[in-house]
């Protein structure tokens, strides 16, 4: 059991969005501490956010990035390379707009949303932040947009349909039955 979860640990794509440094003044001058956002995938829709603070820099990004393992969470993909549709994600003042995208697009993002995407695992999509430029944010935003996304699978399964009711593809009995009738 120790050795598969290791094994799952060792897949795992870990991108450091941002580092900030923070001083607080004392009587003897400054002391600098660090806090890092990091966003870890398996490169095959699933994604976790961690931050972490502390006096040093490794010691931040340690700490976020074992909070981002913990927290992960599935994104439904379609054809594993791009979104299933558009999504609008907002977190505090960032707003980001999310589209998925014909093969070959490549991924079309801003900085922090970059890195979220490649690790997500996802190959094409266009991303556009239109509020706050905050990393934190812009990252928190995206993710809160696509925890509501939902698969045609979902979408199918929760009404009791097929998911060919739900894309609207035609079946080839109904076209030879309609032709048989004529």
């Amino acid at each position: 059991m120790k050795s598969a979860e290791k094994a799952q640990e060792s897949e795992l794509i870990e991108r450091l969005v941002g580092i900030n440094r923070v001083a607080k003044v004392v009587k003897g001058g400054r002391r600098f501490g660090f806090a890092a956002l990091v966003v870890v995938g398996d490169g095959r829709g699933r994604i976790g956010l961690g931050s972490g603070k502390a006096r040093e820099v490794p010691e931040a990004i340690k700490k976020a990035t074992e909070q981002a393992k913990r927290d992960m969470f599935r994104i439904p993909l379609r054809e594993g390379r791009t979104l299933h549709h558009d999504i609008k994600g907002s977190f505090g003042a960032g707003k980001v707009l999310m589209r998925s995208a014909p093969s070959g697009t490549g991924i079309i993002a801003g900085g922090p949303l970059r890195a979220v995407f490649e690790v997500l695992g996802v190959q094409d999509v266009v991303v556009k932040s239109l509020g706050s430029s905050n990393p934190y944010n812009m990252v928190k935003a995206a993710l809160d947009g696509m925890r509501t996304m939902e698969s045609p699978r979902m979408v199918a399964a929760r009404r009791g349909r097929r998911v060919g009711d739900i894309l609207g593809k035609k079946k080839k009995q109904d076209k030879s039955s309609k032709e048989d009738a004529a």
